[in-house]
């Protein structure tokens, strides 16, 4: 079983204030871009939507590897979100876990296929994330439209 590539970002103008989110997936020689905005949100849910909406374009279990710009996904995913469950979606503070519906998404996303988690850092000249930076941006824009 190959592996499929996933470049996510987010985007937001205004935090809060109108967002998007832009994932390219790559499979093989195959290549998605996938996009979408909201009119009111957050920098945060934009980076978790696109990661979702990503997932989600895959149809069946697949091994994955995600990478992300965003420290937040990438340490909520894979370091905070057990604790999370395990005190019934409450952080180290004892208050309610922000965007824990989305967390929630992510998670049954995150079970339903292998994935690997990986960190760039943005704005870096990283091919794939600047095009996912760009989706995300098309994403606002459309809202405008």
């Amino acid at each position: 079983m190959s592996s499929i590539h996933i470049y996510t970002d987010g985007a937001c103008r205004g935090n809060p204030g109108p967002g998007g989110w832009g994932a390219v997936l790559i499979a093989g020689k195959h290549e998605k871009h996938i996009y979408g905005g909201e009119k009111e949100t957050t920098n945060n849910r934009m980076e978790l939507m696109a990661a979702i909406k990503a997932l989600e374009a895959i149809k069946k279990p697949e091994r994955v590897v995600v990478t992300t710009d965003s420290t937040y996904v990438k340490k909520g995913i894979t370091e905070w979100l057990q604790g999370w469950k395990l005190k019934g979606w409450k952080n180290a503070a004892k208050k309610p876990v922000k965007n824990a519906d989305l967390w929630r998404l992510l998670d049954e996303q995150n079970q339903r296929h292998q994935v690997s988690w990986e960190w760039v850092k943005g704005h870096s000249g990283h091919p794939q994330n600047e095009l996912a930076d760009q989706l995300a941006n098309k994403g606002i824009d459309e809202l405008a439209g």
